[in-house]
């Protein structure tokens, strides 16, 4: 019987397309970082730059928020996104992890996991893998369809992803390798690590594709995908020309023309390549991931730019234009065009016109629960947002120093409702002096989870308080706890005051809500910035566009044409500390002052 000819497959010396000569020239947009109404846009604009692939990961906990409950809707929908790339004439990698990194919230992980206390990631441990093959089990059948085989686009598919860099139990990739073979993925297979002996150890798998991530030193690193992989095609899977941003550190670029150079040498050495990013996108909502160095807790900034050739809102930077010559130099003339630039709204300055105390507002925001003792957000449910703790403490204490043990990330202490300070998981030592009338007093502790870890050993991030609350030496007991993943705001009591807000928020005291409302003509693409504010979140029209933070780099949020609407839309922020007087409207990005990107070389 003859056998079709794969779309995409291996020879001795390189790749092969329907039965020719092939170099993958990539570039990597995540479907859940765009809005879906503009992914046919940035498709546009990323075949235009001349790739003839795209490449995404899935983002397992974007899917299954709940354990058990699914969603492929709208944004979530990763089929329509790769049809459409297909439709595009591009060819689609897809990266289904479980784990993916993408300084995305716990690596793609869902939080759930994590309110089994046995729990062990990444690894061949019954429980984890038991999630990950239930999981497998809804996913591929949504992938099959889509697979060159079948008639798709889909032409490989990424076995978990720098595992290398985590461990070297050949047993937990090679079950994820069988399952997908098992539930039916018939498409060339890959993995993907660092660019360094180490890591090709650990990660890379006998009999399928290795792949090599690196954004610097091109030679050495194809040298040793080659040590490790002495025939077939060699394969840059993530080519770092960019970077990602932490709060409170420099915005990162690099240099456009040399970030072209390495691309060129690449291509020279008869490499294929994924350009990772080709758009990055935003870290909508609560998303975003954070790291961690062993000493100290870096979470992520809101915007996932990444110094990308298209930017977060769809700008064509000098990288786009340069990539865009080293691509036809090597493979031909572009038959594609860009879109033009996105219209942007213009700017304006608009005041909030009603404000809601969070601290009065726990009781239409969430029902509480009981417990003996603080829990982290996990054993509720919850993964994203907020989660309040509050006790009664019993007096009178003259002086006592209050203490969290296993906070995660941020907690405001508030007594009496009057706000005494601040305790983060980076000064873990820190107390905070109180005393207690003899009445006894209320304690409010409103916690933020600022990104679950997303690369590294320290992965299993608990968020909330996983130890306990002391007073001096003295664990308190007794709490009523509120998880606040604010996902459903349409209950705040908005008081209508058009007073100007004033640099204390107004009267209320605490975490406080500012509506403001604004009329279009028609919606475009906008940034919104909030000088004079502290930090806090943004929603648009009830679509949480993300964080915002007065120590920067990222000065603006980006909310792209799709969540404004003609006539009358309303801004919520949720300010932790100080509001501004108003919420500025402006027609251009401002990601904060850039410095040099800081590309491992391995």
């Amino acid at each position: 019987m003859h056998q079709p000819v794969p779309r995409l497959a291996l020879t001795d010396a390189g790749f092969l397309r329907d039965g020719r000569p092939h170099r993958i020239v990539s570039a990597a947009i995540h479907y859940f970082r765009v809005h879906p109404d503009l992914w046919h846009d940035r498709l546009l604009r990323l075949r235009a730059m001349g790739v003839n692939t795209v490449e995404t990961y899935v983002a397992w906990n974007v899917h299954e928020p709940v354990r058990g409950r699914h969603d492929f809707s709208g944004g979530k929908d990763v089929a329509a996104f790769v049809r459409t790339a297909g439709e595009l004439g591009l060819d689609v990698i897809v990266r289904p992890g479980p784990y993916i990194c993408a300084e995305w919230e716990f690596g793609g992980l869902p939080g759930w996991l994590l309110a089994d206390p046995g729990m062990r990631l990444r690894r061949v441990n019954t429980p984890y893998l038991a999630a990950v093959d239930s999981w497998f089990d809804v996913l591929v059948p949504v992938l099959l369809p889509l697979l060159a085989g079948n008639g798709g686009p889909l032409v490989a598919m990424g076995v978990e992803n720098e595992y290398g860099s985590y461990g070297n139990e050949t047993a937990y990739p090679e079950h994820l390798r069988d399952g997908l073979v098992r539930r039916g993925v018939d498409c060339l297979l890959f993995t993907a690590d660092g660019a360094a002996d180490g890591f090709q150890l650990g990660g890379r798998l006998p009999g399928i594709l290795t792949t090599g991530t690196f954004g610097s030193r091109p030679k050495s690193a194809l040298d040793c995908l080659r040590r490790h992989q002495p025939e077939g095609p060699l394969v840059c899977m993530e080519f770092w020309h960019g970077w990602f941003d932490h709060w409170g550190e420099p915005h990162h670029t690099r240099e456009a023309t040399e970030a072209a150079g390495v691309l060129d040498e690449l291509l020279t050495a008869g490499a294929s390549v994924n350009i990772y990013m080709g758009h990055g996108g935003t870290n909508f909502g609560w998303y975003n991931g954070a790291n961690h160095t062993g000493e100290v807790y870096q979470p992520i900034v809101t915007s996932y730019d990444y110094d990308a050739p298209v930017g977060e809102a769809g700008e064509l930077t000098e990288k786009y234009h340069r990539f865009r010559e080293v691509i036809e130099r090597h493979t031909g003339p572009i038959a594609h065009t860009p879109p033009p630039p996105p219209a942007r709204l213009a700017p304006r300055s608009i005041v909030p016109d009603g404000r809601a105390g969070l601290l009065t507002a726990l009781d239409g925001l969430a029902e509480p629960v009981h417990r003996a003792e603080p829990e982290p957000m996990e054993t509720f449910g919850q993964s994203l947002g907020l989660i309040h703790y509050r006790t009664r403490l019993r007096g009178p204490l003259a002086h006592a120093e209050l203490r969290i043990d296993g906070l995660a990330d941020r907690a405001q202490v508030f007594l009496d409702g009057v706000e005494l300070g601040v305790l983060d998981r980076n000064r873990p030592g820190r107390a905070l002096p109180l005393t207690v009338p003899a009445g006894g007093a209320e304690l409010d502790l409103l916690v933020e989870n600022l990104g679950r870890i997303n690369y590294g050993p320290l992965l299993a991030d608990r968020k909330g308080i996983t130890g306990g609350v002391r007073l001096d030496s003295q664990y308190q007991f007794g709490w009523e706890i509120r998880p606040l993943p604010l996902t459903d705001l349409s209950a705040l009591p908005f008081d209508r005051d058009r007073a100007p807000v004033g640099a204390t928020g107004g009267r209320l005291a605490g975490p406080v809500f500012h509506r403001a409302v604004l009329d279009l003509d028609a919606p475009a693409d906008g940034f919104l910035a909030l000088p004079g504010w502290g930090r806090g979140t943004v929603w648009l029209n009830g679509f949480a566009l993300g964080r915002y933070r007065e120590d920067g780099p990222q000065r603006t949020l980006y909310a792209p044409a799709p969540l404004w609407r003609a006539g009358r839309n309303e801004i919520v922020v949720l300010e932790l500390h100080r509001a501004g007087p108003a919420v500025e409207l402006r027609d251009t990005p401002d990601l904060g002052q850039a410095e040099p990107a800081p590309i491992p070389a391995w």
